[in-house]
């Protein structure tokens, strides 16, 4: 990395910082992320300016040309660093036992260190992470989606005063691969009868359709209520 830039070489630095963080950066924005293209340029842009400005102040006048290094000028590219935990949790959104924006907040976080790479002269470094970023977040999705993974919904069935029981709503739940992991039961007035359960299962990302037991409970004899509601991811 050389000491002393010329004009040129940090405009291609900050180019390659507006390009890389501008191509991750929409892939944010088209998947309706808070944290869109101008996020992603603005904080590729602060750290690889960031590392610009330690090479502008390295070069000291009246001192050793290594002596820079007991100045500690790498704590102003850290600190950018650290500073991003900030912008990482505002991005992160918890809903439930769930929280979002957790890729997100790790892209701004990886932004940040393609920017430092830049902003450094390492080019091909940042541009190799730029690229292995966009993989990841374009690709590995698909795969990630079509995984089976832990789902969790709730479900609330009203009934009559008739004899249907827990063991034959369990029974219907049990019979879709649906496994309860919590359940409650509360009396109403008038003789009815108000159950309601947590359930897990396993399925992919992209399977949305209503459980098969939902359209079965409805039928069944006694239900007067039913609702279903999955939680999100």
């Amino acid at each position: 990395m050389p000491i002393v830039l010329t004009w040129p070489e940090m405009a291609l630095r900050i180019f390659c910082a507006l390009v890389a963080s501008g191509l991750i950066g929409l892939n944010r924005s088209e998947h309706g992320r808070a944290a869109g293209i101008r996020t992603a340029m603005l904080v590729c842009l602060a750290a690889c300016i960031a590392m610009l400005q330690v090479n502008s102040i390295a070069p000291l006048a009246g001192r050793p040309s290594d002596s820079f290094v007991m100045n500690d000028l790498m704590r102003l590219p850290l600190g950018i660093l650290s500073g991003m935990g900030f912008i990482g949790a505002g991005a992160i959104v918890h809903r439930g036992n769930f929280a979002t924006g957790v890729t997100t907040a790790a892209t701004m976080w990886f932004l940040t260190v393609i920017g430092l790479c830049f902003g450094g002269g390492q080019l091909w470094l940042g541009g190799g992470g730029a690229v292995l970023a966009i993989f990841i977040l374009c690709c590995v999705k698909y795969l990630e989606d079509g995984m089976k993974q832990d789902h969790q919904g709730r479900l609330l069935v009203v009934t009559d005063d008739s004899d249907l029981d827990e063991n034959e709503l369990l029974s219907i739940v049990w019979v879709g691969g649906f496994k309860p992991s919590a359940f409650g039961y509360d009396a109403i007035e008038g003789g009815q009868q108000q159950w309601t359960c947590n359930l897990r299962w396993r399925a992919s990302l992209n399977e949305v359709t209503t459980p098969t037991f939902v359209r079965q409970l409805r039928s069944t004899k006694g239900v007067i209520h039913l609702s279903w509601t999955p939680q999100a991811r």
